[in-house]
């Protein structure tokens, strides 16, 4: 019984996240994992998801740890229940939130990895520094495809992307002679991510001559076929033949890019460098936050001691009264 009441409570759930918040299909199996755990770690207690108390959950967090599960999965699953216990509150369910005064483990505070900036030069150059090294592939096609991952890297810094957000960008959403693109993020929310100089130019160059060789790609036998229908793809950025990308062929692309740095970079760490060269530069966290396409700016506040640091430097440096004489 105690089984079938959670199940009924969790499939509740995921229905409200998937037709009123609109999310993801990756974010409805992160929330069923997660909140599938806590409801298993109940049941054992002879507890229901309406029943928990305050002490369950610090419990289940605790469990967690003891299992040696990091940080950052631990917060990841605290706020997969908060989220489920202020739905259920509003929706009249119960009266309490057991979720209520729990602090987020400090390691979910800690800022993300980003690149440093010469290693983000040096990614964004190794596309085509990569095509040009190889006489043995050296080819048109190749060219196309060395094109259109520079043109990727670049979108993905200039506008802090997902790699969702990259896979179904749109043709329609680039802005190229204003400079910006309209941005489809996590639950269909839409935000303008301004292009800069280096982005632009690495688009125009796709757009002009390397979408089309790639839309065209030549394939052997059966694929050829199965490529044609698909060539006139809505979509911005795309696979030979003008197939989708997937998200694993973009982490692969990111992941070789980032190699020439000495790094292993995934597109997520492309995000955070950057709201991290953003901060680090000046930024205010509002305009990151906007970038980023955070809903709460207590999501953004990861890179305040970035923020801090640079208010430092620069009361050190122009107030009189800031060193000792």
């Amino acid at each position: 019984m105690a089984s079938e009441s959670n199940s009924r409570v969790l499939s509740s759930f995921l229905d409200y996240l998937r037709i009123e918040r609109g999310l993801a299909p990756l974010s409805i199996s992160a929330y069923t994992t997660d909140i599938g755990q806590f409801s298993e770690f109940l049941e054992k207690r002879k507890r229901l998801l309406l029943t928990a108390r305050r002490i369950e959950v610090r419990d289940f967090l605790q469990q967690l740890f003891s299992h040696q599960v990091d940080g950052r999965s631990v917060g990841r699953k605290l706020s997969a229940l908060r989220h489920l216990y202020r739905y259920l509150l509003l929706d009249k369910k119960l009266d309490h939130d057991p979720t209520l005064n729990i602090e987020s483990p400090k390691q979910w505070k800690v800022l993300p990895k980003a690149l440093a900036r010469d290693e983000m030069e040096a990614t964004l150059a190794a596309p085509l520094l990569r095509h040009n090294a190889s006489a043995a592939h050296n080819t048109k096609d190749s060219a196309a495809l060395a094109a259109r991952d520079r043109a990727m890297l670049e979108v993905f810094y200039a506008g802090a992307l997902r790699v969702s957000e990259i896979v179904n960008a749109k043709l329609e959403d680039l802005k190229l002679d204003a400079g910006y693109m309209l941005v489809r993020g996590k639950g269909d929310k839409e935000r303008v991510v301004p292009l800069g100089k280096s982005a632009q130019h690495a688009l125009t160059e796709y757009l002009a001559e390397s979408r089309p060789a790639v839309a065209a790609g030549k394939r052997s036998g059966a694929s050829a076929n199965v490529a044609a229908p698909v060539r006139n793809s809505p979509l911005l950025f795309i696979a030979r033949g003008g197939r989708k990308l997937t998200r694993q062929r973009i982490w692969q692309m990111v992941r070789a890019a980032s190699a020439s740095s000495g790094r292993d970079a995934s597109p997520h760490m492309l995000r955070h460098s950057c709201a991290t060269h953003m901060v680090e530069n000046g930024a205010d966290l509002r305009t990151v936050q906007t970038i980023l396409g955070h809903s709460d700016i207590s999501t953004t506040q990861v890179y305040t001691h970035l923020a801090l640091d640079r208010l430092r430097t620069v009361y050190q440096k122009h107030h009189p009264r800031a060193k000792a004489r």
